[in-house]
């Protein structure tokens, strides 16, 4: 078994403990606000990056509790917007190194088997060249596996949450929590992938949207295989293709790649079926 997979069953079992570690009996996050020194509570916001990187500190005693009983050292990233939020580096032989990015995300309320999705880091200098040190701890092409270890929540109704009011320590069983109902998972990042960029005019890849599917690791690329992955992402928005209106256009879509590159299609996992 490789060191790949023996990190991968020891990351997933590890995750599976989690939810215990952060959640009340009825599905509350135990985060409840933040306090000052004369013990007054205050609500947190419940807009997604605060949440998101209140998660992490949350978690990382545990994650590096974790790391260090498995024989890893963990290395932060060196700025915020490095790839990836952590790095496992193996304690006896560095050059075995697994990137490990925190990927929160809320469930659609009208359908709870989707969530908003996830961005999956960048596709541009340091996806392309392997080799580049630019906006990375280490390069690409040095870490063994990449790794999501994913959130999904329910955001709380807002009607329940006043962020103007101030507790007492007294109450802090009583306050509402701003998210609820959390699910851990953990996945290598190419096996969630869309084939549609994650966010605006930023070169980052897109995550599937159905729960089930990001759970299970069953995103477009899932039966393709991760060299597929590779070679879309950093060609992405750069091919042209003959158009009998236009003349020619780029191709946007993973069908028109795998079929520009001679590839079969039948091993596409339908973006519908992925996220309806």
């Amino acid at each position: 078994m490789s060191d790949k997979d023996i990190f991968f069953i020891k990351l997933r079992e590890f995750v599976k403990t989690l939810k215990q570690e952060v959640s009340s009996e009825d599905g509350q996050w135990t985060i409840k606000g933040f306090i000052d020194i004369y013990k007054n509570v205050y609500t947190i916001s419940s807009d997604t990056k605060i949440v998101s990187k209140i998660l992490e500190i949350h978690l990382f005693p545990k994650i590096l509790k974790f790391s260090q009983d498995i024989g890893y050292n963990i290395v932060l990233a060196d700025h915020q917007n490095y790839y990836p939020d952590l790095s496992f580096v193996k304690s006896d032989n560095q050059s075995i190194k697994f990137a490990v990015d925190f990927k929160t995300t809320y469930r659609t309320p009208s359908k709870p088997h989707l969530c908003n999705g996830f961005t999956l880091g960048s596709h541009g200098k340091y996806f392309e060249n392997r080799t580049s040190n630019k906006n990375i701890q280490f390069p690409y092409g040095s870490y063994s596996g990449h790794f999501c270890l994913g959130i999904i929540y329910d955001r709380v109704d807002s009607s329940s949450i006043d962020e103007t009011k101030t507790h007492n320590i007294d109450e802090l069983i009583s306050i509402s929590s701003v998210i609820k109902n959390i699910q851990f998972f953990v996945t290598e990042k190419w096996k969630i992938a869309s084939d549609k960029g994650g966010s605006g005019n930023t070169a980052n890849i897109g995550s599937i949207k159905n729960i089930n599917n990001i759970i299970n690791g069953n995103g477009m690329f899932s039966k393709l295989g991760e060299s597929w992955f590779d070679e879309y992402w950093m060609n992405y928005k750069k091919i042209n293709i003959p158009d009998n209106k236009l003349g020619s256009r780029k191709i946007l879509n993973l069908k028109e790649f795998v079929e520009y590159k001679g590839g079969d299609v039948s091993l596409i996992v339908d973006k519908g079926d992925a996220e309806e």
